[in-house]
C-alpha cells in the first residue's frame, strides 16, 4: 500500500463506473485509481486513456495479481458479484462491490465468509447512505424529531426497455427490484433499525425476459411499517416520505443525488395542516456521494477500522428480496 492512499483497481468497464464511481474516486482524498480491467483489452485501454489511468488489462484474472492494487470496486453484473469478490478476497484485495451484493443471501454470506478469512474488507456500494443529506435525516430520525416513527414510503422508477441491456436480462441479475428496490428495502431497514417480520409483495413481470419491471413491497416492521413501489418501465423519479407520530421529513431527491447542487430535506411538523403546516426546509452543499462513499472505505482499509456499512446488512437486504420474489 502507498503511504497515505489506497490504489484503487476497477473490475470492469460498466458505465456507472467509467461514468460516476471512477471519477469520483479520482478525486477523493486518501484515494488512487490505478489500474482497469475489462473482458475486451481494447476497451479497458480505452477507457484507462480517457480517464488517465495509468495500467489496462484484458482480463480481471491479471488485475488481481497486479501487486499494487490494494482494493477494487466491482461493478459487474450481479450474477457475477460473488465469484469476483471471492477471487479478489483470495488474491488479498479489499471490495467495495456494487448493490446488490449477491443474487441470494447464501452467496452474501459465502462473500462475507471469505472476506474474512482472507482478512480483507468487504463493503457493498449504497452510496446514498453516505450523504450528508441522508445522514443527518437518520439522526433527526433517532433523535425523535418527528415522535416515534410510524412509516416509510417510498418510490424509485426509470425507463428501460433496452434487450440488450443487462438490466433486462433475468441470467444476470436483471430486473426492478434487484436494480432499484434494493434502495427502498435498504432505507427503511436503515431507519427502523431492524429486519422487518412481516413481509408482503407483488412482482410484474416481462412477458418475454422474466425480469420484474414492476414490483410493490409491504415491509411489517415491530413498530411500524415500510410500503414501496419500483419500475423500471415507468416515468424517472424518486422519492421517500418518512412519517413519525409528531411529524414527517420528504427528500427532494433521496437516491442518485447530483454531485453539483445543494440537496433539500422537508421537516414538517406542527402548523395547521394539511392546508398551513409547518415546514423546515434543511439544504446541504453539493456533495458527491460516490467521492464520499472511496473516502470512507479509504478510511476503513487505513485506519483499520469498520467500513460505514457492514456487509451483514447486504445479507439483511437480500434476505428481503428474496422473500418478495418468493411471494410475488
Amino acid at each position: 500500500m502507498s503511504a497515505g492512499a489506497v490504489r484503487w483497481g476497477i473490475l470492469s468497464t460498466a458505465n456507472i463506473g467509467v461514468r460516476k464511481v471512477i471519477p469520483a474516486i479520482g478525486k477523493a482524498e486518501r484515494c488512487e485509481v490505478v489500474a482497469i480491467a475489462s473482458r475486451d483489452g481494447e476497451r479497458a485501454a480505452k477507457v484507462a486513456d480517457e480517464l488517465g489511468i495509468p495500467r489496462a488489462y484484458g482480463g480481471y484474472e491479471a488485475l488481481l495479481s497486479d501487486p499494487d492494487v490494494d482494493a477494487v470496486y466491482i461493478p459487474l453484473p450481479n450474477s457475477q458479484h460473488a465469484a469476483w469478490t471471492i477471487a479478489a478476497a483470495r488474491a488479498g484485495k479489499h471490495v467495495l462491490c456494487e448493490k446488490p451484493l449477491a443474487m441470494t443471501a447464501a452467496d452474501a454470506e459465502e462473500m462475507v465468509r471469505a472476506c474474512a478469512t482472507e482478512g480483507v474488507l468487504l463493503m457493498e456500494a449504497f452510496m446514498y447512505r453516505l450523504h450528508p443529506s441522508w445522514e443527518a435525516v437518520r439522526e433527526l430520525v433517532a433523535s425523535g424529531r418527528i415522535g416515534r416513527l410510524l412509516a416509510v414510503q417510498s418510490w424509485f422508477s426509470y425507463f428501460n426497455d433496452d434487450p440488450n441491456d443487462i438490466r433486462n436480462v433475468a441470467t444476470s441479475g436483471g430486473g426492478a427490484l434487484y436494480d432499484i428496490g434494493c434502495y427502498s428495502v435498504n432505507l427503511s431497514r436503515m431507519l427502523f433499525g431492524t429486519e422487518p417480520v412481516r413481509i408482503q409483495g407483488s412482482v410484474t413481470r416481462d412477458p418475454v425476459t422474466g425480469i420484474d419491471t414492476l414490483t410493490s413491497g409491504i415491509l411489517g416492521f415491530a413498530d411500524g411499517v415500510a410500503t414501496f413501489t419500483c419500475a423500471i418501465r415507468a416515468e424517472p423519479d424518486q422519492r421517500v416520505h418518512i412519517y413519525g407520530a409528531n411529524g414527517r421529513i420528504s427528500f427532494e431527491i433521496p437516491f442518485n443525488i447530483p454531485p453539483e447542487l445543494p440537496m433539500r430535506a422537508f421537516v414538517t411538523a406542527g402548523g395547521d395542516p394539511p392546508v398551513r403546516p409547518e415546514t423546515e426546509v434543511l439544504t446541504f452543499d453539493p456533495a458527491n456521494e460516490y467521492t464520499i462513499q472511496a473516502e470512507r472505505f479509504a478510511a476503513a482499509v487505513l485506519d483499520r477500522t469498520p467500513v460505514p456499512i457492514p456487509p451483514s446488512d447486504a445479507v439483511g437486504n437480500l434476505r428481503v428480496i428474496e422473500e418478495l420474489f418468493r411471494i410475488g
